[in-house]
């Protein structure tokens, strides 16, 4: 997964392992010997295995939030209107993967996601600080990789996954209005989308001798309304890639990761219909974003052909419908 470390309005951290093995423990398989062989951290879904393979990941990230926008245009706090202000946001998410491929051209997929939230605000009228937070299970994703062309250096794949709703949308805490009492949070600290989710893709990948590239898209769309009477937008992810081995252990990469998603359709009617933070109204969580990223991958072929991978990157662009917190 991506990883962003830069100047202090994006700090985002991901290292990721990848332990690959047949199924009755016999010697690795899925031994592609190039650390190119996969795409940078941050592109899900990007390969395929043998038949009778399987694959266990993990992933850990970490990303700030800091600062707001309205527009491309920052906006200071306090923020006019409202009575809180958003400061900063922390996450932390560790993510658990497994794959298995039935056949040499499907491999079926699982990420379950275990997430930490954390939100600093500011009470506009007398300055006072103030944090709340959430953390558990996330969106589950059962899915899989078709892949239906191939030549000796290319190959095109067919991405689907289905989002379980098994993240909380029902996550409170106290805040310095609610006398103590836990209250019903804002949209970005709740652990899920409520809703069964479609995630159609497509990849496409080639390699060379030393150079392999691709690109990929992915649109995340919701269906129906949760529980609490609201979904999220829609959402498309655009990325391409270009990597170079460095020698059989070791590949450097480029990435561009273009992001867009929607206003909340409906709202939270647990969540006052007068926010008082903008993080309450659903017509200011949308907006766009392009990332430009950083990436090494790396074999440990004497350890069973281990894959560790680390991405680091900055957004070169945001325009968000706020003011809302940006990367």
């Amino acid at each position: 997964m991506q990883t962003i470390l830069a100047h202090k309005n994006v700090r985002k951290l991901i290292l990721a392992a990848w332990l690959a093995g047949y199924a009755g423990g016999a010697v690795a398989g899925h031994v592609h010997s190039r650390p190119d062989a996969h795409a940078p951290i941050g592109v899900m879904g990007d390969h395929v295995m043998g038949a009778g393979e399987f694959m266990l990941t993990y992933r850990y990230m970490m990303m700030r939030m800091e600062g707001n926008r309205d527009g491309a245009s920052r906006v200071d706090v306090p923020l006019p209107g409202f009575m809180v202000s958003p400061l900063r946001m922390d996450m932390q998410m560790h993510m658990l993967g497994a794959m298995y491929a039935p056949s040499e051209d499907i491999t079926l997929t699982m990420m379950a996601p275990v997430i930490s939230l954390s939100m600093d605000h500011r009470v506009n009228m007398n300055g006072v600080e103030f944090t709340t937070e959430s953390s558990g299970l996330g969106d589950i994703r059962l899915g899989g990789v078709w892949r239906f062309a191939k030549t000796d250096s290319s190959q095109w794949l067919f991405n689907f996954s289905l989002g379980l709703p098994t993240g909380s949308i029902d996550e409170k805490d106290d805040t310095p209005a609610s006398g103590g009492k836990a209250v019903q949070l804002p949209y970005p600290m709740q652990l899920g989308s409520g809703t069964l989710d479609l995630l159609p893709g497509l990849t496409y990948t080639r390699s060379l001798s030393a150079w392999s590239w691709g690109g990929q898209g992915v649109y995340t769309l919701r269906t129906g309304s949760n529980d609490n009477g609201y979904s999220l937008g829609d959402r498309l992810d655009l990325t391409a890639w270009l990597a170079r081995t460095v020698n059989h252990a070791f590949s450097v990469s480029a990435r561009a990761a273009w992001s867009q998603w929607g206003n909340i359709d409906g709202a939270d009617s647990k969540l006052s219909l007068t926010p008082t933070v903008p993080t309450k109204d659903p017509n200011r969580r949308g907006g766009r974003q392009l990332a430009l990223l950083l990436g090494v991958n790396y074999v440990a072929h004497g350890l069973n052909h281990m894959r560790f991978a680390f991405e680091l990157g900055a957004p070169v662009y945001q325009n968000l419908d706020g003011p809302q917190l940006e990367t």
